[in-house]
């Protein structure tokens, strides 16, 4: 299974987001946090969220470019707890039951999203108010047009051993 990390070719999310997501930090779209927005809502940094903002799921913070990574079943396994959980901390979702399968489906949906591109692969995120709610689409930037090798800062969480 696929799913995408943050990763940063500057230090330019530092600036353009209020709470920037971890390098190395697994994302989502993170839409569902704009649900409830209106144009009076765009201004300033949240502005730039709404607009190209992926959702890292450690932090809660934002990231422009992620980075399409193999994950471990146990990996996703977490990270549906982690979700259900932010669901149920910050948008009243009355318990981890009722949240996990939400939690399971945005996860699900961002797999699918990565599922047919070669690992290293860019991810933007644009989302647009229309009449009928909040509009997502996405950008693929292939590995040979990205050049990571030469630019991309990837990070791997610390397993607490010490080592790199």
């Amino acid at each position: 299974m696929k799913l995408a990390r943050a990763i940063h070719f500057d230090e330019s999310d530092q600036r353009v987001f209020a709470n920037p997501a971890r390098t190395g930090e697994w994302c989502i779209s993170g839409g569902f946090e704009f649900s409830n927005w209106g144009d009076a809502d765009l201004s300033g940094k949240a502005r730039q969220a709404f607009s190209n903002g992926w959702l890292g799921l450690e932090t809660g913070g934002r990231v422009t470019f992620v980075a399409v990574t193999q994950i471990e079943s146990t990996e996703v396994a977490e990270l549906i707890e982690a979700l259900a959980q932010h669901f149920v901390t910050f948008y009243g979702a009355p318990n981890l039951a009722a949240a996990r399968p939400v939690a399971e489906a945005e996860l699900d949906q961002m797999a699918e999203l990565c599922e047919d591109h070669d690992p290293n692969t860019l991810l933007t995120v644009a989302r647009e108010l229309t009449p009928a709610g909040v509009h997502e689409s996405y950008r693929v930037i292939q590995p040979q047009d990205a050049g990571l090798e030469q630019f991309a800062i990837h990070a791997t969480p610390d397993d607490g051993s010490g080592s790199a």
